[in-house]
């Protein structure tokens, strides 16, 4: 009897069954990808890459994407438990030609815009001085065609590797979308998890208007160096979606299967509002 449960065992495929984090229901693989990677018992959204955010929210075979040759460089010779020089190497060998954001221009329901997706499996999301350079001239292009710009975070911060140069990309997409809001060019972010460190400190939280997914991790800093620095127990969920929306930090929490025709519809706002302005 063993041993028939062991081959059994044995002739099930690697991957075909997945363990939600937040209910601890075992799902079929294919029914959660069907699903957007949503849990279809209690709705845990699931990480997903660039590629999938851009396929589920763009029309299709309207993304072309810009700034694709710009590489990293170890300006700094960093060497922590690795030489940065190395991990650079791992990443972009996983992901060839790509870097922790992915920029273009594209549609959504006909409605034309600028768009950054960032991609945690490219070293955490974090946003060293590529992704900061890619989003500044995002935002360029978004300027100069009067078109809105749309980035979905999801990143650990700062890339610490980089040092200041890294530090310094917050305040240099921070001084883009100033420019951005001087011309009335609108700016959604999209908030995913997790969103934390110097990018929830900078563009992700400067949108006109923003939105998150259920559940998602936003904040700054972890909740033990929050609570020692000022010494005060913190409320149970205070950095996720719902309880930032509650206090006014967010817009709006959207269901990944509902992004799509809400983002249209406020492209669609944000169209006839600038007509109307113009008109008058």
């Amino acid at each position: 009897m063993a041993e028939a449960a062991q081959a059994q065992k044995r002739e099930t495929p690697d991957g075909v069954w997945l363990k939600c984090p937040d209910c601890g229901e075992i799902l079929y693989r294919k029914e959660v990808s069907r699903n957007h990677w949503i849990c279809p018992r209690c709705s845990h959204h699931f990480r997903i890459s660039a590629d999938e955010y851009i396929e589920l929210l763009v029309d299709p075979g309207s993304f072309r994407e810009l700034f694709h040759g710009v590489a990293p460089v170890d300006v700094l010779g960093f060497k922590d438990t690795k030489k940065y020089a190395d991990r650079l190497k791992a990443a972009l060998t996983a992901h060839p030609g790509r870097e922790a954001v992915r920029t273009g221009k594209a549609t959504i329901e006909g409605n034309e815009l600028c768009l950054g997706v960032m991609d945690f499996s490219f070293l955490g999301g974090s946003m060293g001085s590529v992704v900061g350079e890619k989003l500044s001239r995002l935002a360029e292009t978004s300027l100069q065609a009067e078109i809105p710009l749309l980035i979905v975070s999801c990143s650990g911060g700062a890339r610490m590797q980089e040092g200041i140069l890294s530090l310094m990309q917050m305040a240099k997409t921070s001084a883009q979308l100033a420019r951005l809001s001087e011309r009335g060019i609108p700016f959604i972010s999209l908030l995913t998890h997790p969103t934390t460190g110097g990018v929830s400190a900078s563009f992700a939280t400067l949108g006109d208007v923003i939105l998150a997914e259920p559940k998602a991790l936003i904040g700054f800093a972890g909740p033990r160096v929050i609570e020692q620095t000022i010494n005060q127990e913190l409320p149970p969920g205070f950095q996720r979606s719902e309880f930032l929306m509650t206090h006014g930090m967010v817009d709006r929490i959207v269901n990944r299967h509902e992004l799509r025709p809400t983002l249209a519809t406020l492209l669609r706002f944000f169209s006839d509002a600038r007509l109307s302005r113009q008109l008058t």
